[in-house]
C-alpha cells in the first residue's frame, strides 16, 4: 500500500506541479484539464473560467506519487470549492541536512516560514513552511542511527 498526498489548488495547480516536478526532479505522468473531460450526460455546461484549470496531474518522483487538482471557480466548499490547507502537512523526509536545506530553501521562497530549517533535538535538520501556493511542507531528516 502507498499513501499519496492529493493537493488542492485555486487556479494554480499547473504552476504549482511544474515547480514540484523541477524541485523533487520528478515527472509529470499525466495532467488534464476540466475542458478536456468527456461530456458525460446530465452534465452541467463548464463555465470558462474552469476549462483551463487542472481536473487531475499526477507527478511521479521515483516510487512516490503526488496528485492534484484546482477547484471550481465560484463552487462552495462542501462542493468542490477551494479551501485553504488545513490541519495537515506533507511530510518530506530528505537523504541529509544538505538535502533538506535545499528543498526547504525552494519551498519557502516566496512562501510563509513557520519554522526555519535548523537542527532539532530528533533530527539534523527540521523546518516547517507554506510554499508560495498555499501547501505546508515539512523538511526532515533522519536522525543517523
Amino acid at each position: 500500500m502507498q499513501l499519496t498526498p492529493y493537493l488542492n489548488f485555486d487556479g494554480n495547480c499547473a504552476e504549482a506541479f511544474a515547480f514540484y516536478a523541477k524541485l523533487f526532479d520528478g515527472s509529470i505522468v499525466y495532467q488534464g484539464t476540466f475542458g478536456e473531460m468527456p461530456a458525460s450526460e446530465g452534465m452541467s455546461p463548464l463555465p470558462d473560467s474552469a476549462k483551463s484549470r487542472i481536473m487531475h496531474v499526477h507527478l511521479q518522483i521515483k516510487e512516490q506519487s503526488l496528485m492534484g487538482s484546482d477547484a471550481m471557480p465560484g463552487a462552495d466548499a462542501s462542493c468542490g470549492g477551494f479551501q485553504k490547507p488545513q490541519g495537515l502537512w506533507v511530510s518530506i523526509q530528505a537523504a541529509d541536512p544538505t538535502e533538506g536545506k535545499r528543498l526547504f530553501d525552494a519551498l519557502a521562497q516566496g512562501g510563509q516560514t513557520v519554522m526555519p530549517f535548523a537542527a532539532t533535538f530528533w533530527s539534523p535538520g527540521f523546518g516547517m513552511t507554506k510554499d508560495r501556493f498555499g501547501t505546508p511542507w515539512m523538511v526532515n531528516v533522519a536522525a543517523a542511527t
